[in-house]
């Protein structure tokens, strides 16, 4: 018996490193590997082709005086700004459809699908109604009287309106999350409160927002690491980053330097860069959710 539960155990044991070693390996492959590669290349002059020459810490020190990366940077963290912006409408659509209004599954669907769409498709679409001439936007605006801007093409619009499109892009998938969260909180909690006399605000912050707070969390978190990495709307809609280099992103301009100009080195610097940025970001999200889960114990 105890024989025959051991060759189980390793047979339990074997198919589950079977399993697992797919996953394993291609994060070894496709994520360490490549990684590991590029902090090494970020010491050298290399063009992506030939030799690789040591320089040590040149890219780096060359960083600090690069203006356009800096811009770069500012323009990154600028963007982010829809975060905030597209959770405080996520959880109200959420709210809303959470009501049981006829016609939610529809709905549902309505939102989520700018989602699922091909996110060039979708910039090469609202680069149609950004145009300045015959753009949706601004023949919208000029029923009020409004004359709208060429908003691509002026640096103090173009990044409002790329905010404006990646917080519609979004919306639909943090709206699904909130109202699965939403769906799953007990509904004793409202029924105790409009007993004890809670108005529409305290149910809202006392209830609502704490049970919510693991997919804030989330949401929060996965959006900044995204919007790090903003590359494809701004090489759709703004290929050469903007007027004035107003609307190129961290991962906009590493691609410029490593695959335009063929300055891999200098690159994958920038990208160790980021890397670290968003590392330190992530880290500081975690490190505030549990403060506040503390907190609340």
């Amino acid at each position: 018996m105890k024989t025959s539960t051991s060759k189980l155990y390793r047979s339990e044991r074997r198919n589950a490193y079977i399993f697992i070693a797919a996953p394993v390996i291609g994060f070894l492959v496709f994520t360490l590997a490549p990684a590991l590669y590029s902090i090494y290349g970020s010491f050298t002059n290399w063009d992506g082709l030939g030799q690789m020459t040591w320089i040590g810490l040149q890219n780096y020190i060359d960083l600090l005086t690069d203006e356009s990366f800096h811009k770069a940077l500012y323009n990154t963290v600028f963007m982010m700004l829809g975060i905030p912006i597209g959770l405080v409408l996520a959880l109200l659509l959420a709210i809303g459809l959470n009501r049981g209004i006829p016609g939610t599954q529809v709905f549902r669907t309505i939102y989520y699908i700018p989602v699922i769409s091909s996110i060039a498709a979708v910039a090469i679409l609202w680069q149609f109604a950004y145009n300045g001439d015959f753009g949706l936007v601004n023949q919208f605006l000029a029923i009020f009287g409004i004359d709208g801007p060429s908003w691509l093409m002026n640096k103090d619009t173009v990044k409002p309106a790329l905010i404006l499109m990646t917080v519609w892009k979004g919306l639909g998938y943090s709206m699904l999350l909130y109202l699965a969260a939403l769906q799953s909180v007990p509904k004793t909690y409202y029924e105790a409160a409009k007993l004890d006399g809670a108005n529409a605000f305290q149910v809202f912050k006392n209830i609502t927002l704490p049970m919510v707070k693991p997919v804030t969390f989330f949401i929060v978190v996965t959006n900044i690491i995204g919007g790090a990495q903003l590359f494809t709307e701004i090489n759709v809609m703004t290929p050469t980053g903007g007027p004035e280099f107003s609307s190129a992103t961290a991962v906009f301009y590493i691609w410029q330097k490593a695959f335009g100009n063929f300055e891999m080195g200098y690159g994958s610097a920038m990208a160790v860069v980021l890397g670290i940025f968003i590392f330190i970001v992530t880290l500081i999200q975690f490190r505030v959710n549990e403060k506040q889960s503390y907190d609340l114990d």
